[in-house]
């Protein structure tokens, strides 16, 4: 198991961070922060709560932090959340910043969610040997990004595989990205896999959490073109994923062979999506 655990501690307030190493070290999934609330620690065998309330500047700092002080990055979190160094999420809830009538960040930070980014190299080895597109399910939390990121290097054992982070959580400095791994960081992904698709000549092209039907538009277009695709998606079940209308038409393209399904305990299950 591998964590950017000194970077995550970096956005965290001073007080915080020797308790929170002492407590979640080696099991922490969560670090929960709300206002005049003590901090949660939450981890797969429960929650535990440090000392003191969470003020509105420590959240700030956290903010502050995870942003790298940059104010365009802390004041255009407009999807609700950042991503720290060492490829940490960090949610964000408060009072929303709306222009013509879309969401463009959130000010007046009243809760913060630390997702702890954590790579176990090994545990796609399975779904490595698979051939075609692979798709990951599971709801938020049980693991796709972790399953996903070691699938990626799997299969660059022996395919070019072009990596289309987003949000620069599948490979933040410090994870091993494989042999043929290319990553693209930062572009949204309905031009990153056309993008790479133009310049990378890959094998593979994976992207992380598909959530629009425009991500949809541009992933059919390169199946389409001969490549295989390697994605997340939410939901809890194939049942669950073919009632959701945002991916009506990479279903109904027939793109992904193979479903990983994922379960709470981190393990997953190899289901065939009928052809």
């Amino acid at each position: 198991m591998i964590c950017s655990w000194n970077e995550l501690l970096l956005i965290l307030p001073p007080r915080l961070r020797g308790e929170v190493d002492r407590q979640g070290r080696t099991g922490a999934q969560e670090i929960r922060l709300r206002i005049n609330a003590p901090p949660e620690v939450v981890t797969g065998n429960g929650s535990l709560w440090l000392s003191g309330n969470c003020t509105p500047e420590e959240l700030q700092f956290v903010v502050n932090a995870a942003s790298r002080y940059s104010p365009w990055a802390a004041q255009g979190a407009a999807e609700g959340y950042l991503t720290a160094p060492g490829g940490h999420r960090v949610g964000l809830c408060g009072h929303g910043v709306i222009q013509n009538g879309m969401v463009q960040g959130i000010r007046e930070i009243q809760s913060v969610c630390i997702r702890v980014a954590r790579d176990f190299p090994g545990i796609g080895e399975q779904a490595g040997r698979l051939n075609g597109s692979v798709l990951i399910i599971g709801p938020p939390g049980w693991g796709k990004t972790t399953l996903l990121r070691d699938l990626i290097r799997q299969v660059a054992e022996r395919a070019p595989v072009s990596v289309v982070d987003e949000r620069g959580e599948l490979f933040p400095d410090g994870f091993f990205r494989g042999k043929r791994v290319d990553v693209l960081t930062g572009c949204p992904k309905s031009q990153g896999v056309l993008m790479t698709l133009r310049t990378m000549a890959p094998k593979y092209i994976a992207v992380d959490e598909i959530t629009r039907e425009e991500d949809c538009r541009a992933m059919l277009q390169a199946a389409n073109c001969g490549v295989y695709l390697l994605a997340a998606a939410h939901a809890g079940s194939l049942r669950d994923l073919h009632s959701r209308p945002v991916y009506r038409m990479l279903l109904e393209g027939k793109v992904f062979e193979t479903v990983l399904v994922l379960h709470q305990d981190k393990s997953y299950t190899m289901e065939r999506m009928a052809l």
